[in-house]
């Protein structure tokens, strides 16, 4: 269940996620967009673990 729960957080914040890097990238620059993009995956990716580690630790 927890990770269902997980998955859904991700998706939601992708799905907020990708339009704002869209449009505010011509304001911030390609550059930059693509600066802060790289850090998104491992960022989730971390968040992921520690939810799952937090879950197992749990039940």
């Amino acid at each position: 269940m927890y990770i269902i729960v997980i998955l859904v957080c991700l998706v939601v914040a992708l799905a907020v996620l990708i339009p704002l890097l869209e449009k505010y990238q011509g304001k911030m620059g390609l550059d930059k967009a693509q600066k802060y993009g790289k850090y998104i995956i491992p960022l989730a990716m971390l968040g992921v673990v520690v939810n799952i580690i937090h879950s197992m630790s749990q039940g």
